[in-house]
């Protein structure tokens, strides 16, 4: 069943929803550093939401990929027609970028989060550059996010 073009084609929306693994992580190893920040001063809450907050994006950048492929197959109308073995590694294709890239960056955003709430909680005048180094965590999903539209955009009919 996995091995025909309609089977490949759902792993391929499977491994890009995984990026939402990564961001879950990420949200979660923020939010443990934002519960300390907040523990001392709570009036922090707001900046300190918006730094956990951040690691959550990959996920729905790996949710957008899954959806565009079951979409375009088919897969969420019931009407999902016998797609060849090409179209079904082109989806796969195309839904192992976001999956892959998002997964690890998820994971490295929310440390990156982490260290960022760190330095919010010290010099709270610093929290800009908190929010810099994250982000530019933020541009490998982004750069994996696109090559997975290029692909999914190049699906043979």
């Amino acid at each position: 069943m996995f091995t025909d073009g309609n089977g490949l084609a759902l792993i391929g929306a499977a491994i890009a929803a995984c990026a939402g693994c990564g961001s879950g992580m990420g949200v979660g190893i923020a939010g443990q550093a934002a519960a300390g920040v907040v523990a001392n001063d709570p009036k922090k809450f707001g900046r300190s939401l918006l730094l956990q907050a951040l690691p959550g994006t990959q996920g729905i950048y790996g949710v957008v990929i899954a959806f565009l492929i079951m979409v375009k197959t088919g897969f969420l109308t019931g009407a999902m027609g016998d797609l060849s073995v090409a179209q079904g590694l082109y989806y796969l294709a195309a839904g192992v970028p976001i999956g892959v890239v998002g997964f690890a960056s998820g994971i490295g955003q929310g440390k990156a989060a982490a260290s960022a709430l760190q330095l919010m909680a010290k010099r709270q005048d610093q929290m800009a550059k908190g929010i810099i180094y994250t982000v530019m965590v933020e541009t490998y999903a982004i750069l994996a996010f696109v090559v997975s539209i290029l692909i999914w955009l190049r699906v043979p009919a």
